[in-house]
C-alpha cells in the first residue's frame, strides 16, 4: 500500500473525531510544560481547531521531523516504555492528525531568538513571530478521508465531546488555566486553581463538591485521593464519573468493579455514583500502551489497585454525616439490649420476600424513594434454614425501653448531637427532631436496620456460609475457563456454601449449595458464581454474598413501622445513628433521613415575605 494509504488507516485508530485531536493536542501543551492552553474551534472542530499553550516550545531542528510517524522525543528506549511519565509517547498524534487534515505548528523553543512555522502539506519551515510556546493549528478534519467525515454528529455535538475533553485535563491539572473558544466566543474557561477542588467545582460545580466526601488513601504502593459522591448524589446516567492513573484519564473494568463494589452497600439498582479519583502508583506497574488512544491501562497487580480503590471509597463513605464521634458521654443509654442468637439460628428463603403496605404519610413519604420488598410485616413462615451454622454465637439487639437521661448535661449534649432532640413520632413511620440548622426528619424503620446490619456484619466476621449436600449431583458441560476457575478457587467455594468438583476433563458436578438456595438451579447458581470469580477478586465475591444474606437478617430485626416508640427510644436511636458507619442510607440505598433548615421552613410558611 502507498505510504499515505498506510497512514490515513492507522489514524482512523488515533482519531475518531474532533475531540480526539483535541485530547492529543493538549497532551502534547501538558508534556511540555504550559500552565495556560487556549483551544479554539470552528464549526465544532471540523473546520478548525487550534491549541495554543505557554510551555516550553519546540527546537528548530526537531520541527523538521515532529510530523514524521513514530517521531518522539519523550521515549528513547524500551524502558521508558515501561516507565512512561508523560501523556504522549507513542509518536503517532501528529503524523495521524497530518495524514487527515490540513496541519501547521507554530512554535518558539525556549531562548530562541524567534519561532517558526511548519506547514504539514509541504514541509516548509518558516520564521515567524511568536512567544514562547507552540500552537497547532488543525483545518478540514478528515477531508482527505470524506467516507469518515459523513460519520460526524452536528457541530453542537461534536463541540460537546471537545469541551468534555478538555474539562478531562483540566480535572487532572488544576495549576494549569483553560480556555475553549467555538467560532469566536469563549464558551468555557477554567482559571489556574490553587487546589484540586476548587478546580473540581468550577469545572463540574459546586454540588459536585457540596455531595461528595474527600477520599484519601496509601495503601501499599498505591495512593488514591479525591472525592466520591454520597449515595443521595447518584445519578442515572455516569456522566460525572472521572477516573485518573498518574494523571491520565482512563476507563478500567478494575476500577470501574471496584467503585461499584465499594457503593455496594449504601447504592442498589441503577443508579450511578458521581467520583472524580487520583490513583497514583509507580509506572512501572501499569501498562498505559494498550491502545492507541491511551485510554485504557493494564496493571501488573489488579487486585491490588482494586482493593486500595475499593477500601478508599468504602473509608470515606463510612463515615456517617450525622456525626463523626460517638454519642456523648450525657446521651440516653443505647436503644438496644443484647440478646443472644443461638448458632443454630436460621432464616427460610421465603424471609427475602416482604409485602408491601400503605403507609398515609402525606408528602413525607416522597423525601424516601421506598422498594415493595423492603417493610412491611414479618413474614408469617417460621425461619427454618438460614445459614449460620457453625458461626460463633452471635449478638442480636433489640429495641428496649430506656431511663431517663441525667437533666443536667441534656441542655450541653444537645448541642453536640448532630441528628438533635428527638420532639415526635409521625404516623408510627418517622422520628422527628431538632437541631440547630431545624428539623430532622428519620426513617425509623431504614435507620435502625442499618445500624443492625452494621453490628451484625461486625459479629459474623467472615464466617462461612453453610451448604446443603444434593442427594444426586447435578453435572453440567463447562468451559476450560469454568474448570480453570473451579479449580482455582477450591478453597473459595465452601466459603459460599458451593462444592463445584471436575467430574472428568470438561464436566463439572455440583454437590452441595447454599442452604438458602437449595430450591434454586444448582447449575445455573454455579455457573453464575464460577463467571463472577473469573472476573474478580474472590474475597469480593464471598463479601457480597454475606452481606446480601446479613442485609436480610438486618431487615427482619430493625424496629417495625407503627411500633410507638417512647421520646428516649427515639433519641437514643439518633445517638446510635451517630455513632454507626453507612447510617445516612440503609442497606437498600434509601436515605435514612433528611434536614429541613429553619430558611426552607420560612419559605414553606412565606415567612419574611
Amino acid at each position: 500500500m502507498p505510504d499515505e494509504l498506510i497512514s490515513q488507516i492507522a489514524a482512523g485508530e488515533v482519531v475518531e473525531r474532533p475531540a480526539s485531536v483535541v485530547r492529543e493536542l493538549l497532551d502534547n501543551a501538558l508534556d511540555a510544560g504550559a500552565s495556560q492552553v487556549t483551544v479554539r474551534l470552528a464549526s465544532g472542530g471540523v473546520r478548525l481547531i487550534s491549541v495554543e499553550d505557554d510551555g516550553l516550545g519546540i527546537p528548530r531542528e526537531e520541527l523538521t521531523v515532529a510530523l514524521r510517524r513514530h517521531a518522539t522525543s519523550k521515549i528513547a528506549s524500551l524502558d521508558d516504555l515501561e516507565t512512561v511519565g508523560t501523556m504522549g509517547f507513542r509518536g503517532e498524534a501528529l503524523a495521524a492528525i497530518n495524514a487527515i487534515a490540513e496541519l501547521s505548528i507554530l512554535s518558539r523553543f525556549t531562548g530562541a531568538d524567534s519561532a517558526f512555522a511548519l506547514d504539514g502539506r509541504t514541509g516548509e519551515l518558516r520564521p515567524v513571530a511568536r512567544s514562547v510556546g507552540t500552537t497547532v493549528e488543525v483545518r478540514e478534519l478528515f477531508f482527505a478521508t470524506p467516507a469518515r467525515r459523513k460519520f460526524l454528529k452536528t457541530d453542537a455535538t461534536e463541540l460537546a465531546h471537545c469541551i468534555e475533553a478538555v474539562r478531562r485535563h483540566a480535572l487532572a491539572r488544576p495549576e494549569v488555566g483553560f480556555s475553549v473558544w467555538h467560532d469566536g466566543k469563549l464558551v468555557e474557561q477554567w482559571r489556574a486553581a490553587d487546589a484540586r477542588e476548587q478546580r473540581l467545582a468550577d469545572a463540574l460545580s459546586d454540588d459536585f463538591v457540596a455531595n461528595s466526601v474527600a477520599v484519601e488513601r496509601l495503601g501499599g504502593v498505591v495512593r488514591v485521593v479525591g472525592r466520591a459522591g454520597i449515595p443521595d448524589a447518584a445519578r442515572s446516567r455516569g456522566d460525572q464519573q472521572f477516573f485518573y492513573v498518574n494523571g491520565r484519564f482512563v476507563r478500567d473494568k478494575v476500577l470501574s468493579h471496584a467503585v461499584r463494589s465499594a457503593y455496594e452497600d449504601v447504592l442498589h439498582g441503577q443508579r450511578q455514583p458521581i467520583y472524580a479519583l487520583y490513583l497514583e502508583i509507580d509506572p512501572s506497574r501499569v501498562d498505559v500502551n494498550v491502545h492507541p488512544t491511551k485510554i485504557e491501562v493494564r496493571f501488573r497487580d489488579g487486585r491490588e489497585v482494586h482493593q486500595a480503590v475499593r477500601h478508599a471509597i468504602e473509608d470515606a463513605l463510612a463515615a456517617p454525616r450525622a456525626g463523626d464521634a460517638a454519642a456523648p458521654s450525657g446521651a440516653p443509654q443505647p436503644f438496644f439490649k443484647e440478646t443472644a442468637l443461638p448458632e443454630s439460628a436460621s432464616w427460610s428463603q421465603p424471609a427475602m420476600n416482604f409485602v408491601a403496605r400503605e403507609r398515609g404519610a402525606g408528602d413525607f413519604e416522597a423525601m424516601w424513594p421506598r422498594r415493595t420488598d423492603e417493610l412491611g410485616h414479618a413474614p408469617d413462615s417460621t425461619p427454618s434454614h438460614w445459614p449460620l451454622t457453625g458461626a460463633a454465637p452471635m449478638t442480636f439487639r433489640a429495641p428496649v425501653g430506656l431511663e431517663e437521661p441525667a437533666a443536667a448535661s441534656a441542655s450541653t449534649d444537645e448541642e453536640a448531637w448532630p441528628l438533635g432532640r428527638a420532639l415526635a413520632q409521625l404516623q408510627g413511620i418517622y422520628i422527628l427532631a431538632e437541631n440547630t440548622q431545624g428539623l430532622v426528619v428519620v426513617d425509623m424503620h431504614a435507620a435502625h436496620e442499618r445500624i443492625v446490619y452494621e453490628r451484625l456484619k461486625t459479629q459474623l466476621d467472615g464466617a462461612a456460609i453453610t451448604s446443603q449436600p444434593l442427594l444426586i449431583p447435578a453435572t453440567f458441560a463447562a468451559t476450560p475457563q469454568e474448570v480453570a476457575t473451579a479449580e482455582a478457587c477450591a478453597e473459595v467455594l465452601p466459603t459460599l456454601g458451593l462444592e463445584i468438583t471436575a467430574f472428568s476433563a470438561r464436566t463439572l458436578a455440583v454437590r452441595a449449595v447454599p442452604g438458602t438456595l437449595a430450591d434454586g438451579d444448582p447449575v445455573e447458581l454455579a455457573r453464575s458464581v464460577l463467571a463472577e470469580l473469573g472476573q474478580h477478586d474472590a474475597s469480593t465475591v464471598v463479601q457480597r454474598a454475606q452481606n446480601e444474606l446479613l442485609s436480610t437478617m438486618a431487615c427482619h430485626g430493625a424496629v417495625r413501622a407503627n411500633r410507638k416508640l417512647t421520646i428516649d427510644e427515639m433519641n437514643a436511636l439518633l445517638r446510635q445513628m451517630e455513632a454507626t458507619e453507612r447510617s445516612d442510607q440503609c442497606n437498600h440505598g434509601r436515605p435514612t433521613w433528611r434536614q429541613l433548615s429553619i430558611r426552607e421552613l420560612d419559605t414553606l410558611f412565606m415567612r419574611g415575605r
